[in-house]
């Protein structure tokens, strides 16, 4: 009688761990090129964007906005927002570029910017701004031309936004440090727009400069007891 055939061995099928390694390889990798290239997560520490943006929002940002083409067919296939006033950034503080801050254009290249007793002019043209807020009922003596500060908090300019940069202000005015206290925000600096707030809660006020072991406690139980559930996927305009 012929001899029995031998079995084939069947080709072993990749281990559970191997399995598990490359899903997280896989996954790890996807969100590293989503958090470089397309959105970043940003926290609100001040209140300076009051009451548009609260401290204690967490946001994602779209770091695709306003980013500049590289390729010659980039902008018909992943087409760019144009930078627009009282369009809401995230950019390089120009005096410490290792930190973010987000504000809102008011003025853009070309434009001539003014402001008279907390009033902006842009063109000449008084701006209406529904969400602005102020704070602070006395109105501060005008600076001279190019003099930045506190001075220039409700009377500045009139100054023309030279190529290349746009002027930035925050919401709540009279708290808020913006172009008025460190000059024209450079175009290379703005990261993205803020696009969608995924988590929030009634934070402290400076919040982010309390690091202690017994803060971070609490703070970590704020997360739970002061969620602001109703901000949740609330979309940044």
């Amino acid at each position: 009688m012929p001899k029995k055939a031998r079995k084939e061995k069947k080709p072993r099928d990749k281990s559970v761990f191997r399995e598990y390694f490359e899903l997280i390889a896989e996954t790890a990798v996807f969100v590293f090129f989503v958090m470089t290239f397309v959105v970043q997560a940003f926290q609100i520490p001040t209140g300076s964007m009051e009451t548009t943006l609260l401290v204690g929002d967490f946001l994602l940002v779209n770091k695709f906005a306003y980013a500049r083409a590289v390729l010659p067919l980039e902008d018909k296939i992943l087409p760019k927002k144009r930078l627009e006033r009282k369009d809401t950034i995230v950019f390089r503080f120009p005096d410490d570029l290792t930190k973010d801050f987000v504000k809102r254009v008011i003025a853009l290249e070309g434009d001539t910017l003014e402001i008279i007793d907390k009033q902006v002019f842009v063109n000449g043209v008084p701006m209406a701004e529904n969400y602005k807020v102020h704070i602070d009922r006395q109105i501060l003596p005008g600076a001279s031309e190019y003099e930045y500060g506190i001075r220039a908090r409700d009377n500045f300019g009139p100054m023309k936004i030279p190529a290349g940069h746009c002027f930035a202000m925050g919401d709540n005015r009279d708290n808020s440090q913006d172009s008025r206290y460190w000059g024209f925000l450079p175009l290379t600096y703005i990261k993205g727009k803020p696009w969608v707030i995924y988590f929030s809660y009634d934070a402290e006020r400076d919040a982010y400069l309390k690091t202690s072991a017994k803060d971070r406690v609490s703070k970590f139980g704020r997360f739970i007891t002061k969620a602001r559930l109703n901000r949740i996927l609330h979309t940044v305009k």
